[in-house]
């Protein structure tokens, strides 16, 4: 056992929800959890450490998208060892971290037993844009992805190749026009651009369903062969709801039930969104994943 004495309890645990965007989506999950270490410390956040000969701060992440994907809702948990107040510590966090590294909510783990924040986020929401592939092309894709009762596809995993059902993961799966999703960029782009807009929300799985593995499927099942790379975008993630088919923020919601995490009144209306995402004045999903799809 090390000498010396032991390290201090948590007292105090705080969930934060953060985006990955613009060129900050090539970035590994490593280095994103090197830069945030970096700026706890920068930002004089008393964070908690383990035990043992090579403490490290308790930081624990939960649902990371994979490199080369942007994200609106990323999450990791803090444990402190005093309490702060969970908007100093956002705007703090916020400010010490890189552009493109954007706190977007952090609230504390209610007194009362609260779930595990990785058991909350049962699915993802995502955005998927393909520029060369004509909006009818797409939706025609997408009905025979759905008409299908099962499509397996093979990736390559951390247990070596497996093959998998792709369809049984996908919640929904839509392909709206893009000049509805976006009318800003269509407007200024010329009218013979062709480009679709996939959205779909898939359940998380073992081994877990990417976007693209369900671009994979949808060659196989429509020959659907966007001629550029895609640009992928999570906008939420959270628990499923069963009936609706929508994600809820994992810090308001416990199964459908007003989470221990927050001891508010639910919101409506337009103050629901706003707590959905409070997000800073670059947090427009669409913009983000424009702006991810940046070429160097």
């Amino acid at each position: 056992m090390p000498e010396g004495p032991a390290p201090a309890p948590v007292i105090q645990r705080l969930r934060v929800r953060y985006a990955k965007r613009g060129r900050l989506r090539f970035t590994s999950h490593r280095d994103i959890s090197r830069a945030v270490e970096r700026a706890v410390r920068r930002a004089g956040i008393p964070v908690a450490f383990s035990a043992g000969f090579s403490p490290h701060p308790k930081i624990s992440y939960a649902g990371a998208a994979a490199t080369g994907v942007a994200s609106e809702a990323e999450y990791l948990e803090i444990g402190l060892i005093a309490t702060r107040d969970p908007a100093r510590v956002r705007a703090d966090l916020d400010a010490a971290l890189p552009d493109g590294l954007d706190i977007v909510d952090v609230v504390a783990v209610g007194r009362e037993k609260s779930s595990a924040l990785a058991d909350r986020l049962e699915a993802s929401e995502w955005r998927v844009r393909l520029d060369g592939v004509q909006e009818t092309d797409a939706a025609e894709a997408v009905a025979a992805f759905l008409e299908a009762a099962a499509i397996e596809v093979e990736r390559l995993t951390k247990k070596g190749r497996r093959r998998f059902d792709v369809r049984a993961a996908v919640s929904a799966l839509e392909a709206p026009e893009a000049g509805a999703a976006e009318p800003a960029r269509r407007a200024a782009e010329a009218v013979d651009a062709p480009c679709a807009i996939l959205r779909m929300v898939v359940r998380h799985t073992t081994p877990a369903v990417r976007p693209d593995d369900i671009l994979t499927g949808l060659r196989q099942v429509a020959d659907l062969a966007p001629p550029s790379p895609p640009l992928v975008t999570r906008l939420a993630q959270g628990p499923l709801d069963a009936v609706t088919g929508e994600i809820a923020d994992p810090f308001e919601l416990d199964r459908g039930e007003l989470s221990p995490d927050r001891e508010a009144v639910r919101p409506s209306g337009d103050d629901a969104v706003t707590a959905r995402g409070p997000a800073l004045p670059q947090s427009d999903p669409a913009a983000s994943a424009d702006v991810a799809g940046a070429r160097s």
